[in-house]
């Protein structure tokens, strides 16, 4: 799995955990829906630190806490 795969994942199971769509967290955080869309539908594969900071904050959870969970523990090398 990538990167961009795994916080795809990690995005829809916090919404999902939360019970809020993908549209009202763009509107939490500060991004834009087609940004946060573009992201979720995989489209986009690569996030940068500042968006991942406002879903944070948008969720107010840590960076941190974003990415400790299993998912990101067998990620592929992304360097071939």
């Amino acid at each position: 799995m990538t990167i961009g795969e795994a916080c795809k994942i990690r995005i829809l199971n916090l919404c999902e955990e939360r019970g809020i769509t993908v549209n009202k967290l763009a509107i939490i955080s500060g991004i834009t829906q087609s940004t946060l869309n573009n992201i979720v539908s995989g489209r986009n594969n690569s996030m940068t630190v500042s968006t991942v900071k406002k879903l944070c904050d948008g969720l107010e959870i840590s960076v941190t806490d974003f990415f400790c969970d299993v998912i990101f523990e067998d990620l592929e090398q992304e360097i071939k």
